[in-house]
């Protein structure tokens, strides 16, 4: 068996090649070809055994497949991972019959590169394939960086935005965080309930302690009202110490109620500070919204809901503190109103 003079070119300018004898046997491999198939060997194989011709079709036979040359043909090697390649057969022209079948990965090339594990060694130096492979590799490189771009910009903008709406010494919302979600429940349409609460004695704790016994009682604070609300609920600290609760899906009075008391009682519990027990409490104002309601029809305004929680709040404050009222239209009587509310229905120590 000789073979056709010209192999160390052909290895060079075509280093996907495969060249056969007049019997369809494979008698020399390319070298990018030998290294895609590892150790197989596959010079002395029949090249239809190697590789299926999926088009044309129905090409079994050595005699078939010398009537196929020159035409574009489609082959899947049948060696893992049964890559399907573009090809053309060209005789050689010696007396042997011999053919020479050219093949290259089409628009799978970066498949077959990922796949082989291939260089730019392993192409042409003329291989336009080659070309594009830098091209995809740049473009990758910048869609990456510009996706890594992407995420931090839109990490930082999450980050500004929660520090937009955050109190920073509790880490509740803030007033902005409020209104947010004011918005949000007034147009749900399903009842929720908006929670004013003042804490009482606490300028006599920055005053006596200093501001650093403040601050620390207001983190307590934070923390026993996000224990004591329920997960779907916000609290905001909206003041020094001024804190707003957003109850929603609040669909009876008895709710609210045990809320109330439950804060009133946590927060009366003495706070540890430096060896001295700072003792405060709350008065808190709630209004309830109830689509249902009588005035159901009207939309209540977010600064409306805000003065009618303030009225109760104050209504509370002149209870005697530590004390929770409901708002009702009646408390805007006497005097704005500063006098406690009269029915026990609407306040509760």
């Amino acid at each position: 068996m000789t073979l056709p003079i010209g192999s160390d070119a052909l290895d060079v300018l075509c280093p996907m090649h495969l060249q056969i004898d007049g019997f369809g046997t494979i008698i020399h491999v390319g070298p990018t070809l030998k290294k895609m198939v590892h150790q197989e060997q596959l010079v002395g194989r029949p090249l239809l055994e190697v590789f299926e011709v999926k088009r044309p079709r129905n090409l079994t036979s050595s005699a078939e497949l010398y009537a196929a040359a020159r035409q574009k043909l489609t082959l899947k090697i049948n060696a893992p991972p049964q890559t399907t390649f573009k090809g053309i057969l060209v005789p050689t022209g010696n007396s042997n019959g011999d053919m020479v079948l050219n093949i290259s990965f089409g628009i799978s090339i970066l498949d077959g590169v990922r796949d082989y594990a291939l260089t730019n060694a392993d192409f042409a130096v003329t291989d336009l394939a080659i070309e594009m492979l830098f091209l995809v590799e740049a473009k990758s490189a910048v869609m990456e960086a510009s996706r890594r771009l992407n995420a931090r910009l839109q990490g930082a903008k999450r980050q500004a935005e929660e520090q937009a709406f955050t109190d920073t010494l509790t880490g509740l919302q803030n007033r902005r965080g409020l209104e947010a979600d004011l918005e949000l429940a007034i147009t749900a349409n399903t009842p929720f309930a908006v929670m004013q609460i003042d804490l009482d004695y606490f300028k006599t704790v920055n005053d006596t302690l200093g501001h650093a016994a403040g601050d620390h009682v207001l983190i307590r604070v934070a923390e026993i009202m996000r224990a004591e609300t329920r997960a779907e609920d916000t609290v905001s600290r909206v003041g020094g110490d001024e804190f707003t609760i957003v109850l929603t899906d609040v669909w009876d009075e008895e709710t609210l109620r045990r809320a109330g008391r439950r804060i009133i009682r946590e927060l009366e519990v003495p706070i540890p500070f430096e060896g001295t027990d700072c003792r405060i409490s709350a008065s808190i104002g709630t209004v309830w919204i109830q689509p249902g309601g009588p005035s159901s029809g009207i939309k209540p305004t977010m600064s409306d809901l805000l003065a009618d929680a303030d009225v109760a709040l104050y209504a509370s404050k002149n209870a005697g503190r530590a004390t929770h009222t409901l708002y009702e239209p009646g408390l805007r009587t006497a005097a704005n109103a500063v006098a406690p509310p009269s029915s026990e229905a609407t306040s509760e120590v």
